[in-house]
């Protein structure tokens, strides 16, 4: 028996606030018995539509593609190793016999390397773009022209990759996969560049995935007459090759919790897929709508959403 509605969307909002229960595989245990829970998308969901999946060699870039597959889509995985792009797409179709995917090289980091990928593109449309590829540098790294490499490869080269590719999008939908870790952060759009203060790879890591949130209001409009849908989602805590390498005491302490990587990303894969279109313009967690701030302290201004803006138009090089 479910619970009614509004009870159900209070237990959703507890697990939400107490972090640890609604943030682990204990989540979405819960709350697929929700009255509040959206159903499924059909099995053929994505049936003759393509996909785009960046950083899809590893951990929630692979599970994302498989996700799509399953639902019928040609599946485009941009990797910067592919060989390692070969390995996943060969996992991949294990698990989804007859999948049609193709590897594409593209380092998201690197903004020519990012053009270089839209103009040698050879498909027709692009109905899905998850924006995966993530990055931890642990110390201060930039990338090929001179950008802080976490908000390169997080917001710089996805915002330039939707953008160029906006000719063959129309009715998309874009998901940024992005992180729980920044809600603590506040948007620091006088230093993308992070020059300031003494440099932490999950300070740098959360700051960047603040700004994809705080985007978010901005794409929308900017994308709407293409009725193309912007969508930010978070994974809660997932068991990756990325949280083990870059996260270790935190992989140890909660593994036996985290979610798997399907898990993690299902909410991405749904916002691919759902009927009908998910709002745009909005964060995402378990398949519902979720506050982009917690704490006045980190809720930013209409003037400071408008830096972050001026910042990536100038670094990307954007009308």
């Amino acid at each position: 028996m479910r619970l009614p509605p509004a009870l159900s969307r209070g237990v959703d909002t507890v697990l939400d606030r107490t972090i640890v229960p609604g943030y682990t595989k204990i989540g979405p245990a819960v709350r697929r018995r929700l009255g509040t829970w959206p159903s499924d998308p059909m099995p053929t969901a994505l049936d003759g539509r393509t996909a785009l999946v960046t950083g899809a060699s590893s951990g929630l870039g692979i599970a994302a593609a498989e996700g799509l597959a399953k639902l019928g889509a040609q599946v485009r995985l941009a990797v910067r190793n592919t060989d390692k792009g070969e390995q996943a797409a060969e996992e991949i179709r294990r698990a989804v016999p007859g999948a049609d995917l193709r590897i594409e090289r593209c380092d998201i980091g690197d903004l020519d390397d990012v053009r270089r990928f839209v103009e040698a593109y050879d498909g027709d449309a692009v109905d899905v773009l998850v924006h995966n590829a993530g990055v931890m540098p642990p110390e201060r790294t930039e990338s090929p022209q001179g950008h802080e490499l976490s908000m390169a490869v997080h917001v710089l080269g996805p915002v330039l990759m939707s953008e160029l590719l906006a000719p063959r999008m129309s009715e998309t939908r874009v998901v940024f996969v992005t992180s729980g870790g920044m809600y603590p952060q506040k948007l620091r759009a006088d230093d993308p560049g992070y020059l300031d203060g003494t440099y932490s790879p999950t300070t740098a890591y959360a700051r960047s995935k603040r700004a994809q949130v705080e985007l978010l209001p901005v794409l929308a409009q900017r994308w709407q007459a293409q009725r193309t849908m912007v969508a930010a989602m978070h994974p809660g805590w997932a068991a990756t090759p990325g949280v083990t390498e870059s996260l270790p005491t935190f992989d140890k302490v909660l593994g036996p919790v985290l979610r798997s990587p399907e898990s993690g990303i299902e909410t991405a894969v749904w916002l691919a897929a759902s009927t009908p279109v998910p709002e745009s313009g909005l964060l995402w967690h378990d398949r519902r709508p979720r506050p982009t701030s917690l704490l006045p302290s980190t809720r930013p201004t209409t003037a400071q959403r408008q830096l972050l803006w001026d910042f990536v138009k100038r670094a990307t090089q954007l009308p």
